[in-house]
């Protein structure tokens, strides 16, 4: 039995912390915003979309798999510069937006529980994050990667702490329920942006292939050598890491609509505005206020700390891929300046993004909403390279992966034009 628990856990990689990642601190600040807004009305978004993004992350993941390539570097063998440089600078444009927003996040909810300027925190996370990603190991880092994603269980706890009308969450939870305004599309736009992110599309399939560099599964100019046992194993971790990160944004959203919108806070302003929602789970102690505050810090700290490395790591991955850098996490500084270079300079524009005058929560809704936006163009390529046999051989999608990936580029299309038609007739 202890040999099959430890067979399980050794299969969860890239799919797991891709679907932590995933609820950043702008995916928590979004769907903390979206149920404290439409209280239940956009629960069903947490379902529905499970499936389609599970097939989209599956069939990144999948490529990288079987070319040994990351996302950028198949696109370079196989479509013109223009389409390339397109693809790279969309997946930096929208990865440091997110990384300027998730920083300031960051610096916010500490700020919560150490009183300490603002300024002086974003620039010791940004530090902190940098060292972490340069200096350690690729395989000391992804332990540590995975062990960050626990910290997303205080709000499913809090779910199951408080009394819920359940009825009514069952019903939002199968039932869509649609608003013709702007600020519904803007929201449905941000969720499904930060839920189905560009920067997961790269991340997801570079670390295949770090996996099976640690593997030495790639030999230099060969297609890696894998069977149909791993790519069964790779649908199971990825599988299991979008469900865990579906599970946690309903888990968000519930809470926000139980504790915020039904008691009359329909926006969310500022990190202790979202503390708010967690303070259910420790009503019964006393400094409540304070505790909720903890754990919110604790976990917006744990998984940004998580999601910052991947925005940057996945924007390196791109570019390094594009212009034939050495490029992985499993490399050292000296063995690959220009990837590194990249993780460095994004990370601290992301930083510079901090002192223009923007909220912090504001800004982790717009980076997802822009996400949203940047993701449908990047979709339709997956779907495209994933399903060619020339590319992917005995490999490439079949037919339900196709439909799926094929319907999320449609949904995700239908929302960022339906949220640009309602804002330009307002």
């Amino acid at each position: 039995m202890l040999r099959k628990i430890k067979k399980f856990f050794k299969i969860l990689g890239p799919g797991v912390i891709t679907g932590a990642a995933d609820d950043d601190p702008s995916g928590i600040a979004t769907y903390t915003q979206t149920g404290s807004q439409f209280g239940y009305g956009q629960l069903w978004v947490a379902l529905l979309i499970l499936p389609f993004m599970t097939a989209t992350q599956e069939a990144c993941a999948r490529i990288g798999a079987v070319t040994g390539k990351g996302l950028a570097a198949v696109v370079k063998e196989n479509y013109n510069k223009k389409i390339l440089y397109a693809v790279v600078l969309l997946v930096l444009a929208a990865n440091t937006i997110n990384i300027g927003a998730d920083i300031g996040a960051l610096a916010a909810a500490a700020q919560l529980i150490i009183p300490l300027n603002f300024v002086v925190l974003t620039l010791g996370f940004t530090a902190l994050i940098l060292i972490l990603e340069i200096f350690t190991s690729y395989k000391v880092y992804s332990r540590i990667l995975k062990w960050l994603a626990l910290t997303l269980l205080a709000y499913p706890i809090t779910v199951f702490m408080i009394s819920q009308p359940w009825l009514t969450i069952l019903q939002a939870t199968f039932v869509p329920h649609f608003e013709l305004s702007f600020a519904f599309f803007f929201i449905i736009t941000g969720v499904l942006g930060t839920t189905i992110s560009p920067y997961m599309f790269f991340w997801e399939a570079s670390e295949e292939v770090e996996e099976e560099k640690a593997k030495h599964l790639i030999k230099k100019n060969q297609a890696p050598k894998i069977s149909d046992r791993f790519i069964k194993n790779l649908r199971l971790d990825n599988l299991i890491g979008m469900v865990f990160s579906n599970f946690a944004t309903w888990s968000i959203i519930v809470v926000a609509a139980t504790v915020l919108n039904a008691n009359g806070i329909f926006n969310v302003a500022s990190a202790a505005d979202a503390a708010k929602a967690l303070e259910p789970l420790v009503q019964t102690f006393p400094h409540a206020g304070f505790l909720a505050k903890l754990i919110f810090a604790t976990g917006v700290i744990g998984l940004g700390l998580l999601g910052i490395p991947v925005l940057s790591g996945s924007a390196a991955y791109a570019v390094s891929e594009a212009f034939n850098m050495k490029e992985g996490l499993n490399l050292k500084l000296k063995k690959a300046h220009g990837f590194y270079g990249v993780i460095t300079i994004a990370t601290i524009i992301g930083l510079m993004i901090n002192f223009i005058g923007i909220n912090p929560i504001q800004a982790l809704i717009f980076a997802a909403v822009f996400n949203g936006v940047a993701a449908v163009p990047l979709i339709f390529l997956i779907a495209k390279i994933a399903g060619n046999k020339k590319i992917m051989g005995k490999y490439k999608s079949g037919k339900a992966s196709k439909i799926l990936v094929w319907i999320t580029f449609i949904f995700m299309a239908a929302s960022a034009l339906a949220m640009f038609y309602t804002l330009f007739k307002q």
